[in-house]
């Protein structure tokens, strides 16, 4: 009971020193909370659409790497797919992205512009599960007419506020996509993703009248719905085994791995899950973005390292006097060391609680500014508070040499 108030009285005795240290453990935790919530933020934001979709198998070209760079593939693939035993519904989807003008601009003559994530669905698929879908499912019949999403980024304009202010009157909301006008005549939800700022959906009559040179029997994505006890492996099996086109399989992956994911001909057939996982693989190994949020919370880990590895080092030089008293006295190395692993833990506990709150606020600023899904999560608070404790250990191993040079005979 006597080592954990030795440590902490070291610890407090020179308060500036203390605080500088909170504020180096904060300021690394901060930063490895930050690096690892973009991380996953990105991630959540990539699969969101995927999640949203009610299907239980998709279709998607071979050639296609991720929701923002799709390939388009034959139509009659999907509706070949609905005569199989199980399945209970195919649903086309089109993706395009189109040029939004913002209706709402006051700037220069010149409109504002942005890039948008155009959706074309049949009217009456049932294919979302977004909030506002069902309530405007009519609207998409009517020519020109497309869905905003209320969780754009604030760029496209006061699209939501605006449309939520005209339901009292006749006005609509009116502007262009791809030189197209087109009116908003609903709103849903689904959020702006790190390749998406904006979605709209639209019909696929819609959709065709905004992207002029996309032919009718190209989709993007094939949804395919099962019959209700219909059993998932048995029907993927079956479309791997009869839709028409040459067989081509991976030999590299896992048995379980070609099961859910295969090509056949000019289709890749993908479970959800698959698709989701499909999705996070290529933002995680195709794009550098994983690898730099990875290098940030490295470098956040070894800059807590260092700052801490500093403050243990000094305070057991000013203390290196008591640590030989304490030896002379019979006190073991082993004793002395622990003291200052425990000054190593109070130190990443006392520097993480702040670090946990400021970073709790750092995520709601930039959800609100980015309307991207950054949020402290359970597993992330106990993962960065694991690396503080660890980085401060590391720092106190480090240190503990001093401790155990300290001889009573040199310093007497």
């Amino acid at each position: 009971m006597f080592a954990i108030p030795l440590a902490w009285l070291q610890l407090k005795r020179e308060k500036i020193r203390l605080l500088v240290a909170l504020a180096g453990i904060g300021f690394a935790v901060i930063l490895m909370f930050l690096q690892l919530g973009f991380q996953d933020a990105l991630f959540e934001s990539a699969i969101t659409l995927h999640k949203s979709f009610k299907g239980d198998i998709f279709l998607i070209s071979p050639q296609s790497t991720s929701l923002i760079a799709m390939k388009t593939f034959p139509e009659r693939r999907l509706y070949q797919a609905y005569g199989f035993a199980g399945v209970q519904s195919v649903s086309p989807v089109y993706l395009g992205f189109g040029i939004w003008k913002n209706p709402f601009w006051e700037g220069p003559p010149q409109p504002q512009t942005r890039s948008i994530l155009v959706i074309g669905i049949i009217p009456g698929d049932d294919i979302f599960s977004l909030p506002g879908m069902n309530e405007n499912q009519d609207n998409l019949r009517l020519t020109d007419v497309v869905l905003f999403d209320s969780a754009s980024r604030p760029e496209f304009g006061p699209i939501a506020t605006k449309f939520e202010a005209s339901k009292s009157s006749a006005s609509l909301i009116k502007t262009e996509v791809e030189s197209r006008r087109i009116e908003v005549g609903g709103l849903f939800t689904l959020g702006a993703s790190f390749g998406a700022d904006g979605n709209l959906i639209t019909s696929d009559l819609n959709f065709r009248r905004i992207f002029t040179t996309r032919q009718k029997e190209l989709i993007d994505i094939g949804m395919i719905t099962l019959k209700p006890g219909a059993n998932l492996d048995e029907t993927l099996a079956r479309l791997k085994q009869n839709l028409p086109g040459e067989q081509r399989i991976d030999r590299k992956k896992t048995p379980e791995q070609a099961r859910q994911d295969f090509v056949v001909g000019d289709v890749r057939v993908l479970s959800k899950q698959a698709f989701i996982e499909y999705e996070q693989k290529y933002w995680q190994d195709s794009t550098a973005i994983g690898f730099i949020f990875t290098l940030g919370t490295a470098i956040g880990f070894i800059v807590g390292t260092v700052i801490v590895y500093q403050i243990l080092y000094t305070d057991v030089t000013d203390h290196l006097a008591e640590y030989a008293t304490l030896k002379a006295m019979g006190y073991k190395n082993r004793y002395l060391l622990s003291v200052v692993f425990q000054e190593a833990i109070i130190l990443s506990i006392m520097g993480y609680i702040p670090g946990y709150i400021l970073c709790i606020g750092i995520y709601n600023l930039t959800k609100n500014a980015t309307a991207l899904p950054v949020y402290m999560t359970l597993s992330r608070g106990i993962l960065v508070l694991c690396l503080a404790m660890i980085m401060c250990l590391i720092s106190g191993v480090v240190a503990v040499r001093k401790v155990q040079d300290a001889d009573p005979a040199d310093i007497f």
